[in-house]
């Protein structure tokens, strides 16, 4: 599992959230400030954020501005009084995941950002099998290329030799490559691989 951070100025408030998340093991960094945990975040800063609408100094809003502006896909859930829930709806509006509104139900909080630390997870995980197909793809020559297409498209050696202009025992050569190269063992693994499906 990820990380929960919490972003709250109010000391108690955060020691309070954070007992309450690591009684259901959920791993969790407390920051006094959003410009605390703004100058720590970094791309790879992986988890949720809880964060706080108002704040002392860069409010909670300031802090999902400026996330955004520098790439932060980590899912956000503010924590709002009643007088803030138009302010939230903006925020919902320009990407954050949820808001709770003071006070709230312990284990309806929980749940949301276990369910916003999944979301996070799965899509890093995603993220890396692309960077990892990538890298992969990378690495065939033009021509394997060529023959991982045709063989992609369901066409058979002899019909890939004819249209690359090469022999049969060559294609097999370079498929084999392409099989190789890729990780997989058949046409339909490779098919599955490169349209996403699993």
């Amino acid at each position: 599992m990820t990380t929960l951070h919490i972003v709250d100025d109010d000391e108690a408030i955060r020691d309070a959230l954070g007992w309450l998340f690591q009684s259901r093991n959920v791993p969790v960094v407390g920051w006094p400030s959003a410009e605390a945990f703004l100058e720590s975040w970094r791309p790879d800063t992986a988890g949720c954020l809880l964060l706080d609408i108002r704040m002392e100094g860069m409010s909670g809003l300031e802090l999902f501005d400026r996330l955004l502006a520098k790439g932060c896909r980590m899912p956000v859930i503010f924590l709002t009084g009643h007088g803030d829930v138009p302010i939230a709806v903006g925020a919902l509006k320009k990407g954050a995941r949820d808001f709770v509104e003071k006070p709230f139900n312990d284990n309806e909080l929980v749940d949301r950002v276990i369910d916003a630390l999944a979301v996070d997870a799965e899509q890093r995980e995603r993220e890396a099998g692309q960077a990892g197909l990538a890298a992969r793809l990378s690495t065939l020559t033009q021509r394997e290329r060529q023959v991982m297409e045709l063989v992609v498209a369901g066409r058979l050696n002899k019909v890939i030799a004819d249209e690359l202009g090469i022999s049969m025992r060559t294609v097999e050569v370079h498929r084999s490559h392409v099989f190789e190269k890729m990780r997989v063992k058949t046409a339909v693994e490779l098919t599955r691989l490169l349209s996403g499906a699993s």
